[in-house]
């Protein structure tokens, strides 16, 4: 199944559910910056989309309260992203690799690292 687009906010909550684990509604707002933090009822809401979303399931409930947790990997969710900012440069990693490059944010060292990466998968092939 492919995974749903999320929203900025949806990939704010999901980070708090990978910081957090299992965690009410409540925790997960509580751990929302105080600046700028939503409403209970909104975050309530996020995360029933995000559940609708099959990203987020629930595990248990307390008294009232409903305990949530991630239903997708960090790791899952970051390839989703990668390859929809690929998509929008036709497929090719050429034009963001080099404006990493040129903002400094991709180093030597990182190059050489990746090398490294890609000559142990050639060597798996």
């Amino acid at each position: 199944m492919a995974q749903p687009r999320l929203s900025r906010f949806e990939l704010q909550l999901l980070e708090k559910l990978w910081e957090l684990g299992p965690s009410s509604v409540r925790e997960i707002q509580e751990s929302l910056p105080v600046r700028d933090r939503p409403a209970y009822t909104t975050v309530q809401t996020m995360i029933y989309r995000l559940e609708q979303k099959g990203v987020v399931v629930r595990v248990k409930k307390i008294g009232n309260a409903h305990i949530f947790q991630a239903a997708v990997t960090r790791k899952a969710v970051h390839r989703r992203l990668i390859s929809d900012l690929l998509n929008l440069f036709g497929g090719s990693p050429e034009p963001l690799v080099s404006h990493l490059i040129e903002t400094g944010k991709l180093t030597l060292a990182d190059v050489k690292q990746l090398e490294k990466t890609l000559t142990e998968m050639e060597k798996r092939k």
